[in-house]
């Protein structure tokens, strides 16, 4: 993981945190792991930053537990979301968390805080996490052209999707989209990967 980018999550950890609170809900995503997800399967929010997926996963009968990169952010999902569990681990090697431990694996908007040569080894490693059949969910934001970050110091690579296919190799992809998030307004990634 980029470490300038933890470091804007961990120093400004509160702002993100009530900025995601103020979005509308993502139920554009909600549907889509509804239709993919094993319902009832242990779930792993992979960059869960403050915790709002893992709780809307919880609350939907997918029991979760949420991982993220910046100390700060879990801090600030502990206290949203007190009664959940959250630990730190970091993209690519998610030290600490065992293959082949969940049914389902989300990892929204996050792989483009890491440097390209890191996309491949991340994917890989995601799906080690699933059991047999398990279903990862996978999004990136689209970055245009280069390479940036924002004023806040957040890596944005730019990659096409290449990568990301190939380390799925596998895998059955069942859903491979780019559009409009409902909820940020950007332009994300979005593919649904099973394991066969």
């Amino acid at each position: 993981m980029d470490t300038q980018t933890v470091a804007a999550y961990d120093a400004l950890a509160q702002t993100f945190a009530q900025e995601w609170r103020d979005q509308p809900a993502p139920e554009d995503l909600y549907a889509l792991l509804r239709r993919e997800f094993k319902a009832g399967g242990a779930s792993a929010d992979i960059g869960c930053g403050a915790g709002r997926e893992v709780a809307w996963l919880n609350a939907n009968g997918y029991p979760a537990v949420g991982y993220d990169a910046s100390a700060a952010l879990l801090e600030a999902a502990r206290e949203q979301y007190p009664g959940l569990s959250f630990r730190q681990a970091l993209l690519p090697e998610l030290v600490g968390i065992a293959e082949g431990a969940f049914d389902n694996v989300i990892c929204e908007t996050v792989i483009m805080h890491l440097p390209p040569e890191q996309i491949g080894a991340a994917v890989r490693r995601l799906v080690s996490l699933l059991r047999p059949g398990g279903t990862l969910y996978l999004s990136w934001r689209v970055t245009p052209d280069a390479d940036q970050r924002d004023g806040r110091g957040r890596l944005f690579t730019s990659f096409d999707a290449a990568p990301v296919r190939e380390a799925l190799a596998g895998t059955e992809v069942v859903f491979d989209e780019a559009a409009v998030s409902q909820s940020s307004g950007r332009t994300i990634h979005r593919i649904v990967a099973r394991k066969v």
